[in-house]
C-alpha cells in the first residue's frame, strides 16, 4: 500500500481537492437553499394590496363589468333608432330578354325611426338596466373586498393566536416536566400529571386545528389574489383601523338592494313599452339611390330608362291586429311583476338581516370587553405571581409558597386568554365590515385606510 501511495504522490492530493470542490459546492447550494427559503418566508402582502389583486383577479367582477358594457350597449341601441343608418351593396348581373330583375352596378339605401309610442319607454328601461348593472358591478367589487378582507384579518389573526399557542404549548410542556419532577419527589400525585399531560395534548390539538386553518386561508388568500400559497403572510400594521358603525335603527339599501329594484324599473318600462306597441302606429323614413347598369336591355321594354334613381318615402305603420305582440306584452307584464317581487323579497330579507346586525353589535363589543379585561386580568397575575417567585428567592420574608408551576399554569391561562381576546376582536372587525357592506361604505373604507396607512409612511 505504502509502495502504492509511493508509485501516486498526486492521487492522494487530487482527491482531497475533490473532496474540498464538493464541499464547498454542497456549503453553495446550502446557502443559496437558505436564501431561498429566507425569501419564501418573507412572503408577505400587505392588505391593500390584497384586496387590489383580489379585484383585479375576480371573475365575478370582470363579468359585472362585461354586464355593464353590454347595457350601455344595449341603451345606445335604443337611440341610434333615430339615426339614420346607410347601407350600399351592388346588384351587378347581365339579363336576356325581359328583365327578371334590377340589377345595379351600386345602390345606397337609408332609414330611420321617426317617432314610436314605446321607443322612449324602452330609452328608460335601458337607461335603469344600465343603472341596475353599475349597481351590481358596485355589489360584486363589495363582496370581492369582503371575502379578501375577511380571509386577510382571519390569516393575520390565526398567525397571532398560532404564535400565542406555540408560548403557551411550551409553558405546558415544561409544566408537564415540572410535574412529573414533582411526582417523583412525592410531592405532587399522578393526577396532576395526567392533568398537565392532557393540558399539553389539548394545546398540541389547538395548534393542529390553528396550522389547518392557516393552510386553508393561506389557499384561499392565495387563489383570489393569484399570489403563491406556500409561507404567505400578512403585515398587521397594513390593515387599518376597525371601522366604527354608528348605532341606527335602519341601514340604507345596499347596491345589491338598489340593484333589484332597478332591474325591476327597467322591466316595467319594457312591460309599459310592449303595451304601447298595440294600436299605435309607427313613423318612419326611408331612401334609396341605385345606378343601373345602361349594357343591360332595359331600354327595350322601359320607356324613358336612365341609369340613376332615387326615391324617398315616409313609412307609417299601424298594427292593426298582432297577436305575437299581444302575447309579448303579456309576458314582459308578468315578468315586470315578478322582478318586483323577487326585489321586495331582497328588501326585506336585506332589512332583517341588517336589524340582526345592529342588536348583536352591542353584545358582540361586550363580548370583545370582556375578553379584553380578562387577557388583562390574566397578564397582571402572571406579573404578580412571576414577582413573587422572584421575591421568594431573593429574601428570606415569609411570602406565599408559590412554585415554578404556578407560573406555568398563569403563563398557560395568559395565553389562552390572549387568543380569546384576538378571537373576539375579529368578530367584532367581522361584524362591522358586514355592517358597512349592507351600508355600501365597504370600498369606501379600505380606500380611506390605504390613504391613512400611506400617509403615515
Amino acid at each position: 500500500m505504502n509502495a502504492i501511495q509511493q508509485s501516486f504522490p498526486g492521487r492522494r492530493t487530487k482527491t482531497s481537492a475533490a473532496r474540498r470542490s464538493m464541499r464547498a459546492a454542497v456549503m453553495l447550494c446550502a446557502l443559496l437553499a437558505g436564501i431561498a427559503t429566507a425569501r419564501a418566508q418573507q412572503a408577505t402582502v400587505s392588505f391593500s394590496t390584497a384586496v387590489d389583486l383580489a379585484l383585479r383577479n375576480s371573475n365575478s367582477v370582470l363579468a359585472a363589468q362585461a354586464s355593464v358594457l353590454k347595457a350601455e350597449g344595449l341603451l345606445m341601441q335604443t337611440h341610434d333608432v333615430y339615426l339614420p343608418s346607410l347601407v350600399g351593396g351592388s346588384n351587378l348581373g347581365y339579363s336576356y330578354g325581359f328583365p327578371l330583375g334590377q340589377p345595379t352596378i351600386f345602390n345606397f339605401s337609408t332609414q330611420s325611426l321617426i317617432y314610436n309610442f314605446s321607443q322612449m319607454d324602452y330609452i328608460r328601461s335601458a337607461r335603469a338596466g344600465v343603472q341596475a348593472t353599475q349597481l351590481s358591478l358596485q355589489d360584486a367589487r363589495q363582496q370581492i373586498i369582503e371575502d379578501a378582507a375577511y380571509t386577510y384579518i382571519e390569516l393575520d389573526t390565526a398567525l397571532q393566536q398560532q404564535q400565542a399557542l406555540e408560548e403557551q404549548y411550551a409553558a405546558a410542556n415544561k409544566l408537564a416536566e415540572i410535574a412529573t419532577q414533582r411526582e417523583n419527589a412525592g410531592i405532587d400525585s399522578h393526577v396532576d400529571v395526567l392533568r398537565a399531560q392532557l393540558t399539553e395534548a389539548q394545546i398540541h390539538l389547538a395548534q393542529l386545528h390553528g396550522r389547518n386553518n392557516i393552510a386553508s386561508l393561506r389557499e384561499h388568500l392565495a387563489h383570489i389574489t393569484g399570489m403563491p400559497a406556500a409561507n404567505l403572510s400578512t403585515e398587521t400594521a397594513s390593515i387599518p383601523p376597525t371601522p366604527t358603525t354608528p348605532v341606527m335603527d335602519s341601514l340604507p339599501d345596499s347596491p345589491a338592494v338598489q340593484a333589484a329594484q332597478a332591474a325591476a324599473h327597467a322591466e316595467q318600462e319594457t312591460a309599459i313599452g310592449d303595451q304601447h306597441q298595440l294600436w299605435r302606429p309607427e313613423f318612419g323614413m326611408s331612401a334609396q339611390y341605385s345606378r343601373f347598369a345602361s349594357f343591360n336591355n332595359y331600354a327595350e321594354y322601359y320607356k324613358n330608362f336612365q341609369s340613376s334613381n332615387f326615391g324617398v318615402g315616409l313609412q307609417i305603420t299601424l298594427p292593426v291586429f298582432d297577436p305575437e305582440r299581444r302575447a309579448r306584452a303579456k309576458q314582459s307584464a308578468a315578468e315586470a311583476v315578478r322582478s318586483q317581487r323577487e326585489a321586495n323579497v331582497l328588501r326585506d330579507q336585506a332589512a332583517e338581516g341588517n336589524l340582526k346586525m345592529i342588536n348583536s353589535l352591542q353584545e358582540v363589543s361586550a363580548r370583545e370587553t370582556i375578553a379584553r379585561l380578562e387577557s388583562e386580568i390574566s397578564s397582571e397575575q402572571l406579573k404578580t405571581i412571576i414577582t413573587q417567585l422572584q421575591a421568594s428567592t431573593t429574601t428570606n420574608q415569609l411570602a406565599p409558597q408559590l412554585s415554578p408551576k404556578d407560573e406555568q399554569n398563569a403563563r398557560i391561562d395568559e395565553r389562552g386568554k390572549f387568543v380569546q381576546l384576538l378571537a373576539a376582536r375579529q368578530d367584532l372587525t367581522h361584524l362591522h365590515l358586514d355592517l358597512l357592506r349592507a351600508s355600501g361604505g365597504l370600498e369606501e373604507w379600505v380606500r380611506s385606510g390605504s390613504a391613512a396607512v400611506s400617509s403615515s409612511k
